[in-house]
């Protein structure tokens, strides 16, 4: 098996909505904000090449929105969905599976593409691969909430759904997929899936909105879009346990500069240990 980085590019987001009830006295030391109240974070995905599957992990946020769209989210930096696959030796058509592990914008915008450089008309962007959810999430994001209305755009969810390529995962089994366990949370929002990966006697888990950054790993760090809150406190302090028990590596989508990092417990709980790249661990 190998692991690939998968880099699709930076945008920004209100520094206050991602780090919730803790004062920007204190989080502004961990990712100052501009003069707009505005943070720096990663779209970072992974690809795992197990056998002759290429599993992608999230996608970012695309590029088929328009420029209003993307006016509130300051896209920059050099990186881009496409051109880390290419970087790391693939075509959008090598892909065999692409895995969601939620529909928000930012995290499954870039599974469907315009068509033909048009608007409105959509196609998938991995048009060989199988495209995973689960049923009880899919139904969410296809009903959404007023508190995550915003975040699930019809364009992303139905030409995956409308094109046949739409598999479901059972929440109640196994995880289709020989190389990762699958951890369900409901705290950001309903059955969000974070992959467990096994690989070389560790288990390195993909956090997704669990822990957006290293920033959020002490218990209080929960953002404001998390529609539970409270049960998000309980799933991170479960999982905090258990990822200090059995030495897991952690994986960040959405943090600026740390890739991964482990875990260490101290007087003031659960913190970061060391932090390092993925490539350190391959």
């Amino acid at each position: 098996m190998k692991l690939h980085v998968i880099n699709t590019g930076m945008f920004k987001l209100d520094g206050g909505a991602m780090f919730g009830v803790v004062p920007k006295s204190i989080w502004g030391r961990i990712n100052p904000a501009d003069d707009k109240n505005m943070c720096s974070w990663a779209m970072r995905c992974l690809l795992i090449e197990d056998g002759d599957q290429l599993i992608l992990i999230d996608n970012g946020i695309g590029d088929k929105q328009d420029d209003k769209f993307f006016g509130h989210y300051y896209l920059f930096g050099e990186y881009s969905l496409q051109k880390s696959l290419y970087q790391a030796g693939f075509h959008p058509d090598d892909i065999t599976d692409v895995f969601q592990t939620h529909l928000h914008f930012d995290h499954c915008g870039g599974a469907v593409k315009n068509k033909n450089h048009g608007k409105g008309i959509f196609e998938l962007t991995f048009r060989n691969a199988k495209y995973w959810s689960n049923a009880d999430h899919w139904k969410w994001a296809k009903q959404p909430n007023a508190r995550e209305k915003a975040s699930f755009l019809k364009e992303n969810i139905e030409p995956i759904q409308d094109s046949g390529h739409l598999h479901f995962i059972d929440i109640d089994g196994n995880s289709p997929f020989e190389s990762f366990d699958i951890l369900y949370v409901d705290g950001h929002t309903d059955k969000q899936m974070l992959p467990k990966i096994k690989y070389k006697d560790q288990i390195i888990v993909f956090a997704a909105d669990l822990f957006p950054s290293a920033g959020h790993v002490p218990l209080p760090y929960v953002m404001s879009y998390d529609i539970r809150p409270l049960l998000t406190l309980q799933e991170k302090e479960l999982f905090l346990q258990e990822a200090v028990k059995n030495d897991y590596i952690l994986y960040f989508e959405h943090d600026p500069e740390i890739e991964c990092a482990t875990l260490q417990d101290t007087e003031k709980g659960v913190r970061i240990d060391q932090t390092f790249p993925l490539k350190d661990i391959l």
